[in-house]
């Protein structure tokens, strides 16, 4: 007999009137298609599925709809901590849910921590910075170019061409016109020039991550318990110099044209080092179910990989998320890749 399921998202069509400081504030916003996609695969799975929106309306909600579990893709609405939220609504009614935790959630939406988190775990991350204000000194362990973007937002949200910063005034021109925009910490990395990737992993890792150099005990550990979907790489060279050869919020808003190869051309030892370094990040974070792990190989370092965000809560829309272009790459249709995530989350709680 199936489970009663709660399908949890913010659309972007119920969204608050107000729309924000910036014209953009509601793009990671999901789509009715995405919440029917979900549905439609929990149905398919044997499941009794039901959206609510997730706001505070689900205090009285959800004890009326009791159910077994929550499929929770919800980015919030406002604060540092957004996408945590609902999870701690729901950890307060004590109902399961898919996906992350709170902790989890509220530390990989600021990018800054996020990057504490690898360096102290010594994963390859760039060299950072914080910037609270346009005056700080810039740290001696850093040299230009810098990339340069808001610490707690997503969708590449203030990210364009002249997030590169080549000296000291282009630093403190970009710095002060996203601490105006956004209203919150600023995050200044060392650029790395080269290919953009990204990693998809369902499942849930066990124990401690292994050693790349213990083949064995990585093909026979760490992996048995997650799946590392195939690298997605974004042809950053298809779109217009104007966007500087990034991943821009233009390019992921504004062009209808998707340029990407998945599974990305890579070298059998580059593929395993990568998929060593997004499990790791998966583990580090305390990622649940599913995740997605950004790259940047190093053009000017021999291809050396560095890990640049966690999204512990990638999108899930049909046909057009990376996730879900990974996943069909590796031969897992949409229906079975919601129901793989539904799976994992209800063997954690001992649903199934």
């Amino acid at each position: 007999m199936g489970l009663n399921v709660a399908v949890l998202a913010n659309l972007k069509d119920n969204a608050p009137g107000y729309p924000g400081p910036h014209p953009h504030a509601w793009d990671e916003l999901d789509s009715e298609s995405t919440v029917n996609g979900i549905i439609a695969a929990l149905e398919a799975g044997g499941h009794r599925a039901t959206f609510l929106e997730g706001n505070l309306s689900l205090v009285g909600k959800l004890p009326v709809l009791k159910p077994d579990i929550c499929f929770n893709i919800c980015e919030g609405h406002w604060g540092d901590s957004r996408e945590s939220h609902v999870p701690s609504i729901l950890e307060m009614l004590r109902i399961p849910y898919t996906g992350s935790g709170v902790l989890c959630l509220a530390l990989a939406l600021d990018k800054p921590m996020t990057k504490r988190v690898l360096a102290f775990n010594r994963l390859p991350t760039p060299p950072f910075q914080v910037f609270y204000s346009i005056d700080e000194p810039v740290n001696h362990n850093l040299r230009f170019p810098l990339f340069v973007k808001p610490s707690r937002e997503g969708t590449s949200l203030g990210v364009s061409a002249s997030s590169i910063v080549r000296n000291q005034t282009e630093l403190r021109s970009e710095v002060s016109r996203l601490l105006e925009r956004f209203n919150q910490p600023v995050l200044a990395e060392q650029f790395v020039r080269g290919r953009e990737l990204t990693i998809g992993i369902l499942g849930n890792s066990i124990g401690n991550m292994p050693s790349l150099r213990d083949q064995d005990e990585q093909a026979h550990g760490i992996f048995q318990n997650l799946r590392v979907l195939p690298a997605l790489e974004v042809d950053l060279d298809a779109y217009p110099s104007s966007e500087g050869g990034i991943y821009t919020n233009r390019i992921k808003t504004e062009f209808s044209d998707i340029h990407i190869c998945c599974p990305a051309s890579l070298s059998p030892e580059l593929t395993t080092r990568l998929m060593y370094l997004a499990a790791a990040a998966f583990h580090a974070g305390n990622c649940m179910d599913f995740a997605r792990v950004d790259f940047r190989l190093d053009a000017d370092g021999g291809d050396t990989p560095y890990i640049l965000e966690i999204n512990p809560l990638p999108g899930l829309c049909p046909g057009f998320s990376d996730l879900v272009l990974e996943a069909e790459a590796a031969g897992l249709p949409y229906n079975d890749l919601i129901n793989s995530i539904f799976d994992a989350a209800c063997r954690r709680y001992g649903l199934i």
